[in-house]
């Protein structure tokens, strides 16, 4: 049996990371070679081009690793590990990476990519604009935001001064208003200057 043909049985004729029925192809899981279906899945044109082209990445599409990251087969485990981290700016997928365990040998295949060795997994906190924001900037609210538990609504335009990141969620920074601590969106805050 050809490689093509044991991925297509190993599959049941489905793309291994989202599920798509048509077109599909080999994929070798980078950085091995050799045409081994155990270093091999099954793609679909989507899923293998946002993998190749990761400017064109459409977050709601990779939805799918939801269900394929606990699949028993290492090199989609490899697979959705990477596309996760890629996508962690995002927010949902760090809960799932959070849930996931690779063992040693199959984590370490999933890190021994030059992509993977970069710094480019950490989570990055942008505001509403697309600036990056960094722990100790000052932002400014850019609508009126009712603080629950609290039972005032910072105004749009508040300054926050000295804000800090919190560490596992992109979408989320911690600053003070009216001397009251409280978590902020950062899609409703602007990077003052």
């Amino acid at each position: 049996m050809t490689t093509e043909q044991t991925l297509y049985a190993r599959s049941n004729s489905k793309c291994e990371l989202c599920g798509a029925a048509d077109n599909l192809g080999v994929y070798e899981v980078p950085p091995e070679t050799g045409n081994d279906a155990d270093k091999c899945i099954l793609l679909c044109p989507v899923c293998h081009e946002q993998i190749e082209n990761p400017q064109i990445m459409d977050a709601n599409h990779w939805r799918c690793l939801n269900d394929s990251m606990w699949s028993p087969i290492p090199a989609v485990q490899v697979m959705a590990w990477r596309m996760l981290n890629r996508l962690t700016a995002e927010g949902w997928p760090q809960d799932l990476l959070d849930m996931l365990y690779l063992d040693d040998e199959i984590l370490n295949w999933a890190k021994a990519t030059e992509e993977a060795a970069t710094d480019d997994y950490t989570v990055k906190h942008l505001d509403s604009n697309g600036a990056l924001l960094e722990s100790g900037d000052t932002v400014t609210l850019i609508k009126d935001l009712n603080v629950k538990g609290a039972n005032f609504t910072a105004k749009r335009g508040t300054a926050v001064r000295n804000i800090s990141l919190v560490a596992d969620n992109a979408e989320q920074i911690e600053g003070k208003i009216n001397g009251q601590q409280i978590v902020i969106l950062t899609k409703f805050v602007k990077k003052a200057n």
